[in-house]
């Protein structure tokens, strides 16, 4: 058990949360979510141990380890894969180094005996004698081949890296598993490892991740870091955010009596509990549902964008007419038809072939050989998954947007601005000091005021936070015109696509069908 006792954490004059009391508890998985800058990663770096509270104490179980997923990829460069994964259980390392020292020792003496048993003996306890082969298990199912164990790490691969790093944290069953981002650059199969593994760990698991099919398929709790503080709900991400969002529409409509907005909270929780499910924890998991209050859970005070697209010109029957088209390097003679209604998910394994598609089909890459052929009738918009250079200009988000708009009056292009959380004086800075989520908010602006009737996203959600990817998701499932786009967030592709479109080389895989389905075949 890990316990957060009133926890507070300055950074100068800026109090970034306070007071905070927590319990984290064997068995379940608590998702840590909040808007950025609010202190997710910080707050796993507290309970690491890595950063001091400025007030308070984080209290370990006696015994009980903590293991934490590594951020940098270069921190084991010099350890071979097989000894960086051992080295995620520290205290059998360091008793495993010790006694391998002493006795290389010349001069062995009968002390260098007496403690060489006694570090025999807390080696088999730890499950030294195990280690190896467990670690080489591990590597094996995320996907490592045994012909990498002896190989250093800084000759590795990054993807393959990512995975060492994995594998590093989850060595030994910790007592508390701290993941920051896990999925990130994970691919879809390790995902899915992943997912199936945390379900049936029976210690603590504490994570931070934008990946809200991971959010929702593993974790039991939710850690809410809003209001200078950090609240725990029961259920997965979207019990948290649709319990949030109907409490937040019920203080909008105080006029309804106090007892009929507790029943519609009732009712929407107790639908939730009976769908409610993890492993051993189900059970438990329903009780704790069924107990809540109107009062256990607060509204978020953080803001979600609109993001709606729309179009005005209808589609005909001819759409888009790919054939025979090559691009040195990506893919050879790939053909597809593009229907009415289709939102089509592209996938690949090398993440720069999609891209180069949608260069092409966008009319952005002129360079290669086949045909692309629109329909008469479509408008097409297109984000691209590289657009730093286009906001390399001091003109202020209005005079920006505006280079886009029909329209150009100020206050119209403000209104556009607002919808995408940039208010008031926001909309007057200039655009070449924009973050890398408030640029994608940029130009999904762009992509709505300009009103296509098929739209290419290529990975729209990398750099957006949780609010602004939940808002786009609504915005993608509800548009009705043609979608084509790529996209690692799992939720998103699930929810979205009606036709999956897999091309490596040349086009592999062409069926109408979702993204579950899909992963079903491979």
């Amino acid at each position: 058990m890990l316990q957060v006792i009133d926890v507070s954490l300055n950074f100068g004059n800026r109090k970034l949360f306070s007071d905070v009391n927590l319990k984290f508890t064997k068995g379940n998985c608590y998702g840590v979510i909040g808007a950025n800058g609010a202190g997710k990663s910080t707050f796993l770096k507290l309970l690491s141990g890595e950063l001091e509270t400025t007030k308070g104490e984080i209290v370990l179980g006696k015994n009980e380890r903590i293991s934490v997923l590594q951020q940098n990829q270069n921190a084991f460069d010099n350890e071979t894969v097989l000894r960086t994964v051992l080295l995620g259980h520290k205290k059998l390392m360091e008793i495993w180094d010790k006694k391998d020292a002493l006795y290389l020792k010349e001069d062995f003496s009968t002390e260098d005996g007496i403690l060489a048993g006694e570090l025999e003996q807390e080696f088999a306890d730890l499950g030294g004698w195990e280690a190896e082969g467990n670690a080489e298990s591990l590597l094996s199912e995320i996907g490592i081949d045994s012909k990498y164990f002896s190989t250093p790490m800084k000759d590795l691969d990054s993807k393959l890296k990512v995975k060492v790093l994995l594998a590093q944290a989850l060595f030994g069953s910790p007592d508390i598993l701290l993941l920051d981002e896990p999925t990130n650059n994970l691919d879809i199969k390790t995902i899915a490892w992943l997912e199936n593994f945390l379900l049936n760990y029976e210690n603590t698991v504490i994570t931070v991740s934008h990946n809200r099919h991971f959010l929702n398929k593993v974790c039991t709790h939710i850690c809410d870091v809003d209001f200078g503080k950090i609240s725990i709900y029961v259920g997965n991400y979207d019990f948290w955010y649709e319990t949030s969002q109907l409490i937040l529409r019920q203080q909008k409509e105080a006029n309804k009596k106090a007892e009929a907005r507790a029943k519609e909270l009732q009712d929407f929780i107790a639908r939730f509990s009976a769908n409610a499910s993890k492993s051993k924890q189900a059970t438990s998991r329903k009780k704790e549902l069924e107990k809540l209050t109107i009062e256990d859970i607060k509204p978020s005070s953080r803001r979600y964008p609109y993001i709606a697209f729309s179009f005005e010109r209808q589609i005909g029957n001819d759409v888009l007419n790919v054939k025979n088209l090559t691009k040195k390097g990506f893919f050879e003679n790939v053909s597809f038809v593009v229907n009415k209604d289709d939102k089509i998910a592209f996938l690949s394994d090398n993440v720069n072939t999609i891209s180069a598609l949608f260069n092409i089909i966008s009319g952005k890459d002129k360079d290669y050989t086949g045909s692309v052929t629109w329909g008469k009738t479509i408008i097409h918009s297109y984000l691209p998954k590289e657009y730093n250079d286009m906001f390399n200009t001091n003109l202020s988000l209005t005079d920006w947007l505006g280079q886009f708009s029909k329209e150009k009056d100020g206050t119209f292009l403000r209104s556009w601005l607002g919808r995408m959380l940039f208010s008031g004086e926001e909309a007057l800075k200039p655009a070449n000091v924009l973050s890398g989520g408030e640029k994608v908010r940029c130009m999904l602006s762009k992509i709505m005021l300009e009103q296509g009737n098929a739209i290419i996203l290529d990975e729209p959600t990398n750099h957006l936070d949780l609010e602004s990817i939940t808002a786009l998701n609504k915005g993608m499932s509800n548009f009705k015109g043609i979608l084509l786009f790529a996209s690692s967030d799992q939720e998103l592709t699930e929810t979205v696509a009606n036709r999956i479109i897999k091309i490596d080389n040349v086009k592999t895989f062409d069926k109408y069908i979702n993204y579950s389905d899909y992963l079903k075949l491979i």
